[in-house]
């Protein structure tokens, strides 16, 4: 099993990892808010996007199956966590719109927006309220930084995976997803 190690090769505990990934995704949205607006920056539009769903799909299933699982078991506030997967619905429902959006559709870029708006929001709650709860709580963070690492080793395979079915369109400019049909 590979250990939740930083690049420097400090050991990195569960919440360590996830602040990781919410300082990934905001400089992404930020990167994206630089160029909002700007037609001729339609393909950076593109791979920023692509970037941030892929790193926003990454990061919930991580939580959803690791992190906020050792959470309930460990803490009673069911709401609180109630709340986040409510969150996490949300934003899996703008990244949906998201994936079959190009740029220049109507919309796109408010939608890239809100969904940075709603992480945001999700993401200071977590910092906070969450991972507070996780340090009363004496869980292990470092055997769950672990479990953080070693799901995300495997879901990074498996997402970065090409796709089984042979007709399936090839993902455009090195994209992780195919590009929606024309209308």
């Amino acid at each position: 099993m590979k250990t939740g190690k930083q690049k420097n090769g400090a050991s990195a505990d569960a919440l360590g990892l996830l602040k990781a990934d919410h300082d990934k995704v905001k400089a992404l949205f930020r990167d994206f808010a630089t160029i909002k607006g700007e037609d001729s920056e339609d393909s950076r539009k593109a791979e920023l996007v692509d970037q941030i769903c892929y790193e926003l799909t990454l990061h919930s299933l991580l939580e959803e199956e690791i992190f906020y699982p050792a959470l309930r078991r460990s803490i009673d506030d069911d709401e609180l966590l109630d709340e986040a997967d409510i969150e996490h619905a949300g934003a899996r429902e703008l990244i949906g719109q998201l994936e079959i959006m190009t740029p220049g559709d109507d919309h796109y870029d408010a939608t890239v927006t809100v969904l940075g708006e709603e992480v945001e929001h999700h993401i200071e709650k977590e910092e906070v309220e969450l991972f507070e709860a996780a340090r009363s709580a004496g869980i292990d963070l470092d055997d769950l930084g672990e479990q953080l690492a070693a799901r995300r080793d495997e879901l990074e395979e498996d997402l970065s995976s090409p796709p089984s079915s042979t007709d399936a369109m090839e993902p455009h400019d090195g994209a992780r997803r195919a590009p929606r049909p024309p209308n």
